[in-house]
């Protein structure tokens, strides 16, 4: 069980989250699908923005402090190799995005905005979670 300081980082993380994809009409499958068929390009400056504010997270916060807020060490995950079932999920991925314009992300944010045709979407994707679950549980080799 995770200490209430890191669920509360995590539930104000989160929040911080959900807000900025709102906030960005990113929790909008109209305004992604637009973005996706490059009619609209202003999420691009998002997802820029983005990658800049992680991109100098990962790479100052460990060098200005010696721990994190909450006292643990930072850490990489380590490089892992990139199999056929990376591939595939991220394929899988990509076209449920081009389809429907909605990502864990931000339809869980479209449903905190009261758009509720976008539980079809999630529920989509707890199908493919357990379907992945299902694969790995049959012990097919490298899926993991």
């Amino acid at each position: 069980m995770k200490s209430k300081k890191t669920q509360l980082a995590l539930l104000l993380g989160g929040t911080l989250f959900g807000f900025g994809l709102a906030y960005s009409g990113a929790a909008v499958p109209e305004v992604v699908l637009s973005f996706l068929r490059l009619e609209d390009l202003g999420l691009a400056f998002v997802i820029g923005g983005a990658l800049v504010v992680v991109a100098l997270s990962y790479h100052l916060i460990p060098r200005l402090l010696d721990k994190s807020l909450w006292g643990g060490s930072f850490s990489l995950p380590p490089r892992l190799s990139i199999s056929k079932w990376n591939l595939l999920g991220a394929s899988v991925f990509g076209v449920g995005w081009g389809l429907t314009g909605l990502c864990p992300g931000t339809s869980f944010a479209a449903v905190g905005m009261g758009n509720w045709p976008v539980l079809a979407g999630v529920a989509g994707m707890f199908l493919g979670a357990l379907f992945y679950g299902w694969l790995r549980n049959r012990g097919l080799r490298g899926i993991e």
